[in-house]
């Protein structure tokens, strides 16, 4: 069984996966980070060059494949859960986290993180607070209906969302043995 961990940019998916994969001695695999490497480009040249529904062929493509795999941590493009062959794929060998943070954390985070503006391209071509306020009104709905349990890192360290994450892990995988 994999651990997939979705939602917003700087929710956590990436600090909390290397996190897990330490405890657990699972895989780590980020689809955006997959992605970049097999296509030797960031996401930005991607999506400039080639446009964004090339990128989330080149996503969908790439959860397929990793979905069929077993023991992996995986940190989805936060836009990834818009498709629901991408969810499907995700569910049939997965337990699905959603990572979320209120607005303000998500901005502090991304201003922090030095990716965030040479890797990932903008999604409105607005300033990030916009963005953040208008893809996440957009995309909770499909946060919410993907995931099976919810954790708001932005009230808890990554400490914590890892120990919870791995209670809840463990029972869900102690469930499905027994069943």
């Amino acid at each position: 069984m994999n651990i997939v961990l979705i939602g917003y940019r700087g929710a956590g998916k990436t600090t909390v996966g290397h996190r897990l994969v330490a405890r657990l001695k699972m895989k780590f695999v980020d689809t955006d980070d997959l992605i970049e490497e097999r296509q030797g480009a960031p996401i930005s040249q991607i999506v400039k060059s080639q446009g964004w529904d090339h990128f989330r062929k080149l996503e969908k493509a790439i959860i397929e494949e990793i979905s069929k795999e077993d023991h992996l941590i995986i940190a989805s493009g936060g836009g990834a859960v818009l498709d629901t062959d991408n969810v499907m794929a995700f569910r049939r060998n997965g337990f699905i986290i959603w990572l979320r943070a209120d607005q303000q954390t998500l901005l502090k985070r991304m201003h922090q993180d030095p990716g965030t503006h040479t890797r990932r391209p903008t999604l409105t071509g607005k300033g990030t607070l916009k963005e953040i306020e208008e893809m996440i009104s957009v995309r909770e709905p499909f946060y919410e209906r993907a995931s099976e349990i919810q954790i708001d890192t932005s009230i808890l360290d990554v400490e914590a969302v890892v120990e919870r994450i791995l209670a809840i892990f463990d029972d869900k995988v102690n469930n499905v043995r027994i069943s």
